[in-house]
C-alpha cells in the first residue's frame, strides 16, 4: 500500500519504511516476515526498517516468539514526527548556541578585516538599466543635503520620479545637467524627434518639480550619472555613474557605483565646472542644421 497523499515522504521516512508503514495501518497487527510479504521489503531488510519506525515512535513492538508489530494510529504518528522533530531543532539550537562564542571570537574579526577591504575599493559594478536606476533611487532617499545628475535627456525620470518627489519634500537641493540638444545621440530618432524628447522632459521638471535646477551642457559629456552629498572634506557622498558608449547596448554595459569621499568630491568639482562655465540656463535654440 501506498501513501497517496505524500505525507509519509514530508517526515522524512524512506521507501521501504513508507511502505510498511502504510501497510501496517492497513494489516494492523502483523510479523516482520508477512510484512515483507505484503510490502516487498526483502526480508533481509524488513526488520531494520521495522526497528527504525519503532525508534520514531511510529510503531509499537510486541514481545513474543515471533515478534509482532503494530502502527500507532495515524493522529499519534504525526504528533509523534512533531515531536522528534521539535527535540532535534532543540538539540542543534542548544549545539549551535554551545559553539557560538568560540565561532564568532574566531572568524567574527576575519569578517570584519574583509568588510573594511570591501569599503576600501573604489567602485563596484551594477547592470544598466532597473539595477542601475534602483541606486539612483537609493541616492535621492538617503540624500542629506543635495542631489546632482549628469544626463543626456533624463529619459529615465519616470523611473526615479517618486524618489526625486520625495527627496524634494524633504528640502534636498537637486540639479540637472543635461546635453545641449545638438550633442544628444539619436540613434535612429531625426534631430527633431530626439529634440522633442528632451523638451518634453524638460518642460515636465519645469511643471512639475520647479525647484530643480536645470542648465545644459554646451559641450559633450563623457559620463552620466547621479551623485548625492559631496564633501569637501571627503568624508561623504555616494555616485553610480557610467561613462559615455554610444555604440555599446545597454544590455551589456554597466554602471560604477561608489562611496569614495574623495572621488565624489572630485566628481562634485568636474560638475561645478561644467555648470558654471561651459552651460546655458535656458532651453537652446536649434542649431540651423535642426
Amino acid at each position: 500500500m501506498s501513501d497517496p497523499t505524500g505525507t509519509l515522504a514530508d517526515l522524512g521516512l524512506t521507501e521501504y519504511e513508507r511502505r510498511a508503514l502504510a501497510e501496517l495501518f492497513e494489516l494492523g497487527r502483523t510479523t516482520a516476515p508477512t510484512l515483507a510479504g505484503a510490502t516487498g521489503v526483502p526480508k533481509a531488510r524488513i526488520y531494520g526498517v521495522l526497528e527504525s519506525l519503532s525508534d520514531q515512535g511510529f510503531v509499537e513492538v510486541i514481545p513474543g516468539r515471533p515478534k509482532e508489530y503494530h502502527a500507532r494510529s495515524p493522529a499519534e504518528v504525526l504528533d509523534r514526527a512533531t515531536e522528534n522533530r521539535r527535540r532535534e531543532y532543540e538539540a542543534f539550537r542548544e549545539e549551535v548556541e554551545g559553539s557560538r562564542e568560540a565561532f564568532l571570537a574566531e572568524f567574527g574579526p576575519r569578517y570584519d578585516d574583509a568588510a573594511e577591504s570591501r569599503d576600501d575599493e573604489l567602485f563596484s559594478v551594477v547592470d544598466v538599466g532597473e539595477p542601475s536606476e534602483a541606486e539612483a533611487r537609493r541616492l535621492y532617499r538617503t540624500a542629506e543635503t543635495e542631489v546632482n545628475v549628469i544626463t543626456t535627456s533624463f529619459e529615465y525620470l519616470p523611473t526615479v520620479e517618486t524618489a526625486l518627489e520625495e527627496a524634494l519634500d524633504r528640502g534636498i537641493a537637486v540639479r540637472v545637467l543635461m546635453l545641449h540638444p545638438d550633442h544628444v545621440p539619436g540613434g535612429e530618432r531625426s534631430p527633431a524627434e530626439k529634440r522633442e524628447v528632451q523638451a518634453g522632459i524638460v518642460d515636465r521638471l519645469a511643471t512639475a518639480y520647479p525647484a530643480v535646477e536645470i542648465r545644459f551642457s554646451t559641450g559633450k559629456l563623457p559620463w552620466r550619472g547621479t551623485f548625492r552629498d559631496p564633501s569637501v572634506a571627503y568624508d561623504s557622498g555616494e555616485a553610480v555613474l557610467l561613462v559615455e558608449e554610444n555604440d555599446v547596448p545597454n544590455a551589456i554595459r554597466q554602471a560604477a557605483v561608489t562611496s569614495n569621499g574623495s572621488f565624489v568630491a572630485g566628481l562634485e568639482r568636474y560638475f561645478e565646472l561644467i555648470w558654471e562655465y561651459e552651460s546655458l540656463a535656458e532651453y537652446p535654440d536649434p542649431s540651423p542644421s535642426d
